[in-house]
């Protein structure tokens, strides 16, 4: 059953409208309406990761009319398995464009009366009840089959007839037609394993050759890899040079160090893709220039000699755009975007550009260029603040009462196993140390060996190094465990008060790694968020995955709303990214446009190196010069 439907402009009109349930006609006319979360978060953030979009336990359907400017949506119980809404909403658009031609002379901006939409109610109520009907019958048909397999499934099978003789048992044989009866049967035995040896031998052939020798001595040559070149032993005595190679010890490293600002802030520095040529990192704009086939090829090459077609005063189509949309898909998949974020991406540019008219050739270049830049942007561009420290200073300077005492920022870093989360963790708590703040560490990772000596070496090593020259930073960073095998929301509620009594700014919760399917685990998890509150959860997850980081990421938010939801009714979600080993992908950078596509919250930082000053934060627009670079 459905809850709601509606039909609205771009611009905010909304044209028509029905709610059939009281309850859904109290929610949609509420700011916490699922069909205005939609218009909010996911078609102006252009965030829109599934075929379908959910809220609070209901799931949104819609479709555009570009050229008219209108939005259908649909809005049902997320626990319905509704199959007929994508027929409904298509439907819907053919059926509302042709009984009112009037909307291509109406112009929002001069208002709508009442009556410009009369008799569509009975339209959609006998639209809505045929497409019911039929679902009905379909249902039907589908198991009154499913019955008749199921008593043919029951009786016993018979025989192959094929294989017996077609004569009556009955009848009279003689000792020559017995013998012709067996042969045959023989024969048709034979045959069957001789197909089945046959596809086997081929098969063994087909690997021979893949794994057989080379044939020439380039191809010998080009199956060579290279190879680590070794380390020089000897008795020499080692020079001071050949010493400072061989020292892995530094903690810092000077040249990546942060910079002061004005009023004393320590910042990192930017993550810096490298110095290009606007129109190097520009691939589709030169992909489009006029003399395309004199540029090298690349993944986009071929945009241009697709969109000399389109030149002309004309209006794109779909199928003008087709194979221009699957290049650039192409292109988004070799950057490390995820498949279904690519086809998303792609999609919400083809929805801008179908029924546009293009002019010129520069005019249709302008367009493509245009639509990926923005639509790369809208989607990388956070919606919550990515200055962390100001969230932490906010918190800290709110006045309190004289019986309360100050509670300190705690942050909580969950991920999969083996990604980085302690290692990054103490990164965080270098940047906090150098802007003068204390900072408690929770070793709330009980389960993995090494977890707590892991931390305590790094804690031991944090304070070691001093705040702008300063000796050492002794005090200004502490440890909290309570050893192995105990209960992680526990130790971190403990850390927290501990926290609050001994004056620390901020905790840092380290969690142990998890996968994203584990039930028991997220639970776990889940818990730990619900008995602590956290002001921010951050999700720490490698720059190498690619269609992984949309399922780690999308489960892990799924998972802590719905068990913290289940705890207490108020669900709480991943707040930030963490993205390791981003040294390692030069400019293959998609995961970072995945992981914001799923849940459209920032990457507050990215992690560079070894040393406690390798951390980085991104900067929009060069992210998205390097999704587009060549």
């Amino acid at each position: 059953m459905l809850d709601h439907c509606s039909i609205s402009h771009k611009g905010g009109v909304v044209l028509w409208s029905r709610s059939f349930t009281p309850e859904a006609s109290h929610i949609t006319s509420s700011a916490a309406s699922p069909v205005n979360s939609l218009i909010r978060e996911a078609l102006i953030e252009g965030r829109t990761t599934e075929e379908k979009y959910e809220k609070d336990g209901y799931a949104v359907r819609w479709t555009f009319v570009n050229d008219l400017e209108l939005i259908f949506v649909v809005a049902y119980q997320r626990i319905l398995q509704l199959t007929y809404v994508e027929d409904l909403l298509t439907a819907m658009k053919a059926l509302f464009i042709k009984l009112c031609p009037r909307l291509r002379a109406i112009r929002l901006s001069l208002g709508i009366s009442s009556r410009t939409f009369e008799g569509w109610d009975k339209v959609f109520d006998k639209l809505l009840k045929g497409i019911e009907e039929k679902v009905a019958q379909d249902r039907k048909s589908r198991y009154r089959s499913v019955v008749q397999v199921e008593k043919q499934a029951s009786s016993p099978p018979s025989d192959d007839l094929e294989t017996l003789p077609s004569e009556s048992p009955d009848a009279p044989q003689d000792e020559q037609q017995i013998a012709r009866n067996v042969q045959a049967l023989k024969a048709r035995l034979r045959g069957r394993g001789g197909r089945r040896g046959g596809r086997g031998t081929s098969r063994v052939e087909s690997g021979n050759g893949r794994d057989g020798a080379p044939t020439s001595d380039n191809e010998s040559t080009k199956l060579k890899t290279k190879t680590k070149s070794g380390r020089k032993w000897g008795d020499e005595t080692p020079s001071e040079s050949d010493m400072a190679s061989l020292d892995f010890s530094s903690l810092i490293d000077e040249a990546s160090m942060g910079m002061r600002t004005k009023d004393g802030l320590y910042e990192v520095k930017d993550w810096d893709f490298g110095a290009k040529d606007d129109e190097t990192n520009d691939v589709i704009a030169r992909a489009l220039r006029s003399d395309v086939s004199k540029q090298p090829t690349s993944s986009l090459g071929s945009l241009g000699s697709l969109f000399a077609r389109l030149t002309g005063s004309k209006v794109l189509t779909e199928e003008d755009l087709k194979p221009v949309l699957e290049g650039m898909k192409q292109h988004l998949m070799k950057k490390n975007v995820a498949k279904a974020i690519a086809d998303k991406v792609c999609e919400g540019v083809g929805e801008n550009l179908v029924g546009k008219k293009v002019g010129s050739f520069q005019t249709t270049s302008n367009a493509v260029r245009t639509a990926l830049s923005t639509s790369l942007t809208r989607i990388l561009t956070p919606k919550t603040s990515t200055d962390l420290l100001l969230t932490i200073r906010t918190k800290l300077t709110s006045p309190v009462t004289s019986s309360q005492q100050r509670i300190p920022y705690s942050i909580v870093f969950v991920g999969v196993n083996g990604v980085g989360k302690s290692t990054n963790l103490s990164k965080v708590c270098f940047w906090l140390i150098q802007n003068g703040l204390r900072v408690l560490i929770a070793a709330c990772d009980t389960f993995r060996s090494g977890a707590v000596e892991q931390l305590r070496v790094h804690v031991r090593n944090l304070s070691m190094l001093g705040v702008d020259g300063a000796t050492n930073s002794k005090g200004r960073v502490e440890l909290y465990e309570k050893g192995y095998g105990k209960d992680a929301a526990g130790i971190a509620k403990e850390a927290i008060a501990h926290a609050k009594d001994n004056d620390f700014d901020v905790v840092l919760i380290d969690t142990a790694g998890r996968m994203q399917d584990n039930e028991p685990l997220m639970r776990a998890l889940a818990k730990l968020v619900t008995v602590n509150s956290p002001d921010k959860i951050i999700f720490v997850g490698e720059a190498l995955v690619g269609n992984e980081a949309v399922d780690q990421l999308t489960k892990f938010d799924r998972a802590l709303r719905d068990f913290s939801a289940a705890s207490t009714g108020k669900s709480r979600g991943i707040d930030g990214m963490l993205i390791t080993k981003w040294d390692t992908v030069d400019d293959k950078v998609g995961a970072a446009l995945s992981m914001t596509y799923v849940t459209g919250q920032p990457i507050i930082f990215v992690g560079c190196g070894q040393t406690y000053t390798d951390l980085r934060q991104l900067r929009v627009s060069n992210v998205v010069q390097a999704i587009l670079s060549d």
